[in-house]
């Protein structure tokens, strides 16, 4: 009977040993093969267009300049263009306006030294077309970026992108540089010529340089 038992328990044991060397079969790497199937269902994939972008290594060339108040306005801010595939992208973060509609236009000259705001000249019209809002088929500025709302504690923030400018290119019809941002005390009717009778600038930035990233 003690034979009998002993050889039972020896077979029960040598099943045991194989299931568990069954659950532990590993590649030719030397990795458990369930762990693994497991961590690849589990990792995630970067996507096809992260991945085109780091392939290709896509430079910005980015502008960043400074709202300055004119026509005794407590009008600053912050704003920056950026460059990239043939797009450019103005966001203008500003404070120290006046709760309602404000216009912003970008003007022929990088010059925000009078108190006026006035010596940065017109409205940037290369093209020679009439005042209009943007898109229009009867014409348009190509400095005619439009109206934006400010929130009741004096901010805002105004998002332009457009392929019809570019920062630092040989086109003049297109080329941003050495223009200015302009802010107005009102809205604009996008009817009134030359410039949409939007009243007083109250703030003014220089576009003068940029920085490749």
């Amino acid at each position: 009977m003690k034979n009998l038992s002993l050889y039972i328990i020896i077979i029960f044991s040598t099943g045991l040993l194989a299931t568990s060397c069954n659950n532990a079969i590993q590649d030719n790497d030397g990795n458990n093969k369930k762990d693994k199937a497991t961590a690849e269902t589990v990792e995630p994939k970067k996507s096809e267009s992260l991945e085109l972008a780091d392939s290709q290594n896509i430079k910005s060339k980015v502008s960043s300049i400074v709202l300055n108040p004119a026509s005794d306005s407590n009008a600053s801010g912050d704003i920056e263009f950026t460059e990239k595939t043939g797009q450019v992208l103005m966001i203008a973060k500003l404070k120290g306006l006046k709760p309602g509609r404000h216009a912003i236009h970008l003007h022929e000259t990088a010059d925000c030294s009078s108190k006026d705001g006035k010596s940065s000249g017109g409205h940037w019209n290369p093209t020679d077309e009439q005042h209009g809002k943007w898109g229009d088929g009867e014409g348009y500025h190509k400095g005619d970026i439009g109206n934006f709302e400010v929130n009741n504690d004096g901010t805002a923030t105004v998002r332009f992108e457009t392929s019809e400018w570019c920062i630092g290119c040989d086109d003049i019809d297109k080329n941003i540089l050495g223009r200015a941002v302009v802010i107005h005390q009102g809205g604009d009717d996008f009817t009134s010529q030359p410039s949409g009778d939007a009243g007083k600038r109250v703030g003014c930035a220089e576009i003068i340089d940029y920085q490749v990233k």
